[in-house]
């Protein structure tokens, strides 16, 4: 980073993200911020700045994930702060966007949250939006202000490039049909072919894995979706697929949300390896799967946007060479 850069450009991080945001920074040759939260005995929170940021292009960066209303209370007043101390330019960075899977009324009398919280977020005061993998695209355009959407994926197909010596044939299994668009983007990335599971849901959580269409006797199976939260879905899948012959079984996503009873279903399950990313830190609450379990960082990715973004220069070119490969 240049000098001017170093002067204009302030990445801030919430309580959620630090570990993140120090990454980006080294990345990005930038300190952090400074600034901090404490929250007053009665539970309401406070974040004060103590460096100048008038004029200058500020980011900051939080994950909405457990105690997700604290946390997005926290980046609302976070914003809130920044264009109050004259920031010329606020950027709420939010690598897992809480609240997603509530993006439309599938039954009667629910409310749209992930709307909600677009709409809370733009009267905070964010100029821009800079997320990653939001569940569904169309919450892009939940927001009156320009969204910059990043996927993990260049981050988790290297992975998988790199273990190419230890496993045979490739299949890219859609744990459930929603996800078929995806797992089809991967098996075009990695050269593999495409299966797809069929489940049942007997409850709110429990789930069967009821067919598989497509073929993975003596295969290695990769399973990718946005987001692990009980893991019911991955796991059924991964019995299934072992069932029909399967030779090894990954699993990866972008959000390891990881609640419930999903570190039991993982450790006991025939997945070989479980690869996530940081914008859900794993930490000490992961330990019981750790034997399983591979955390990549998206730090750099995040980092080469904010770049791009305070340049005015494209973000939607570090995917480009992944769309003509798609294609």
């Amino acid at each position: 980073m240049s000098r001017s850069d170093r002067e204009y450009l302030k990445i801030f991080c919430g309580r959620a993200s630090r570990d993140l945001t120090e990454r980006i920074c080294r990345y990005l040759d930038l300190p952090v911020g400074q600034g901090h939260t404490d929250m007053f005995p009665d539970g309401e929170i406070i974040v004060k700045l103590e460096e100048d940021v008038r004029g200058r292009d500020c980011y900051v960066v939080q994950s909405t994930y457990h105690p997700v209303n604290a946390h997005l209370m926290e980046l609302l007043i976070y914003i809130d702060c920044l264009k109050r101390a004259s920031a010329r330019r606020v950027t709420a960075v939010i690598p897992y966007f809480g609240y997603a899977r509530q993006d439309r009324k599938d039954e009667g009398r629910v409310p749209i949250t992930a709307k909600l919280v677009a709409n809370l977020i733009t009267t905070a005061g964010a100029d821009r939006v800079l997320a990653m993998d939001m569940h569904a695209e169309q919450i892009q355009g939940f927001f009156d202000l320009p969204v910059d959407h990043l996927h993990a994926a260049p981050v988790i197909v290297n992975h998988f490039e790199s273990l190419r010596g230890q496993m045979n044939d490739i299949v890219v299994v859609s744990p459930d049909v929603g996800n078929v668009k995806l797992a089809n983007r991967y098996a075009g990335w990695l050269g593999g072919e495409l299966a797809i599971v069929d489940k049942r849901r007997k409850s709110g959580t429990e789930i069967v894995a009821a067919n598989l269409i497509g073929e993975v006797k003596g295969k290695t199976v990769l399973m990718v979706d946005d987001m692990i939260s009980t893991a019911g879905t991955v796991c059924e899948a991964a019995k299934l697929v072992m069932e029909r012959g399967a030779k090894d079984v990954y699993a990866a996503c972008s959000h390891p949300v990881l609640v419930g009873l999903a570190m039991e279903r993982i450790a006991e399950s025939p997945i070989r390896q479980v690869i996530v990313t940081d914008t859900i830190p794993c930490g000490p609450r992961c330990k019981p799967i750790e034997g399983k379990l591979v955390e990549l960082s998206v730090a750099e990715l995040l980092g080469e946007a904010i770049h791009r973004i305070h340049h005015n220069q494209s973000v939607s070119s570090l995917f480009r060479k992944k769309k003509k490969d798609e294609n």
